[in-house]
């Protein structure tokens, strides 16, 4: 059973966005062909939270690190997209491969044996990628179901005729019975191994990918540990998206299982809670994390509440759908399993007075809950001197320094509680008081 996400949470942590330089998916893919992107997205809609597939799935991807100079270049988009075109177009049945026949066909056929000729070249390629594939992991410690795939894909590729293709010279000319035999083999002999193939190429693809993303980004292996209360432990953690990051320390524990943030309008507590979320979900896929270092546990769970919308053609307000957001987080935590809970600014819906006895009220009651981490933000300060009796929680916040109409965020956390009250100093930067009063 995988890590269990809803929707809001993807989307909260930016997980899948349409717009590329928003999106977690779209900055690690580094595949090489459809079926892999097809495979890395299964990965990422599937986060494990089992210890030895995450522990398995890292030593993958530490095998592809080492050797990715090794990795076949052959196996393109281009060249799978030609492979499953020659399966999608009706060719006509070719005959013995002697030269007459060859040559009868060519004339004859002319169309179906172009494409045959342009099309094997690329098989060619293919199975060349493959055995390369195989012999690179072929001394490596890998787990038995990818020892599994490779074994699956090596009896696949273990015929007479395609070691033939494989060991013809690549960018040299077929003959015309070499195109007529490899191409009839191909032709009706060869497609469920060919697709099965692709198939199997795809994982590896995929992995491929979260390889290289962990040598783009400079990302590293977390450290999970086997114990049944959660924890995280980060140092120099970051959110991947940011291109000029400031990075964090992190430390959650059954001690202190609730971290209290506070802070001004942009001083960092959507982006702090964004990177602890999307650092957990990464580690739960088995790659790398933006951090210097993590150890963690397994979570059973991460559930957001970040952006709440309102629903206008239901008739639901904002904070008609804060509420329910709430309320179906309780009732899928009180399960006695290992969650990450974020919220960020709650009960933005309704007037201070309200939010505030709201807000300490849910907090009461989730601080009750041990068996999970919980990471809160709000502008409602106040609450925090009366939450202070409560051993299990942190006190963090972000600063903010005035000088002069220029705001300062050092996007640094520190100890405590804030209580930055700056947006009329916010208005009045952005010249909206001083276009107010021009009216």
């Amino acid at each position: 059973m995988p890590m269990q996400l809803d929707n809001t949470t993807f989307n909260d942590l930016s997980i899948f966005q349409h717009e590329e330089e928003f999106s977690i998916f779209h900055k690690l893919n580094f595949t090489q062909t459809i079926e892999g992107r097809e495979w890395l997205m299964k990965f990422f809609t599937n986060p494990f939270n089992d210890l030895k597939q995450i522990q398995e799935t890292q030593q993958i991807i530490g095998t592809i690190f080492s050797n990715k100079q090794q990795w076949p270049a052959s196996i393109t988009n281009g060249t799978v997209m030609v492979m499953e075109k020659f399966y999608d177009s009706y060719i006509d049945q070719m005959p013995g491969p002697n030269i007459i026949n060859a040559f009868a066909y060519k004339i004859f056929h002319s169309a179906d044996f172009s494409l045959v000729r342009f099309s094997i070249a690329h098989f060619a390629d293919f199975i060349r990628g493959m055995h390369q594939l195989v012999d690179l992991f072929e001394k490596a410690d890998i787990p038995v179901l990818v020892r599994s795939y490779l074994h699956r894909a090596q009896h696949l590729l273990d015929k007479p005729i395609l070691m033939a293709m494989a060991r013809h010279e690549s960018g040299k000319k077929f003959s015309l019975t070499e195109i007529i035999e490899f191409g009839g083999y191909l032709r009706d002999h060869f497609k469920a191994a060919a697709m099965e193939l692709i198939s199997i190429y795809g994982r590896f693809d995929a992995w491929y990918s979260m390889a290289i993303a962990m040598e783009r980004y400079n990302l590293s292996f977390p450290v999970f540990l086997d114990q049944q209360q959660p924890m995280i432990d980060a140092d120099q953690l970051y959110h991947i998206l940011l291109p000029s990051p400031v990075a964090y320390n992190v430390q959650m524990n059954k001690e202190t299982n609730f971290l209290f943030l506070t802070g001004a309008n942009m001083a960092g507590k959507s982006t702090f809670i964004k990177a602890v979320g999307s650092a957990v979900f990464l580690a739960h896929l088995g790659m790398g994390v933006p951090a210097q270092s993590m150890r963690l546990t397994i979570f059973d769970g991460l559930l957001s509440n970040i952006n709440v919308v309102d629903n206008i053609v239901k008739g639901e307000s904002y904070f008609f759908n804060e509420v329910q957001r709430i309320r179906n987080t309780i009732l899928k935590i009180n399960d006695g399993k290992k969650w990450l809970v974020l919220i960020d600014e709650l009960f933005k819906g309704t007037n201070v007075q309200d939010a505030m006895k709201c807000s300490s009220t849910v907090i009461r009651g989730l601080i009750k809950i041990k068996s999970s981490l919980f990471v809160l933000s709000t502008h409602l300060y106040e609450i925090g001197d009366e939450l202070r009796q409560y051993p299990n929680i942190a006190f963090r916040y972000f600063e903010t320094t005035v000088h002069g109409d220029q705001l300062h965020f050092s996007y640094q956390l520190k100890e405590g509680i804030s209580n930055d009250r700056l947006g009329y100093l916010i208005l009045k930067r952005e010249k909206v008081v001083e276009l107010l009063e021009k009216l």
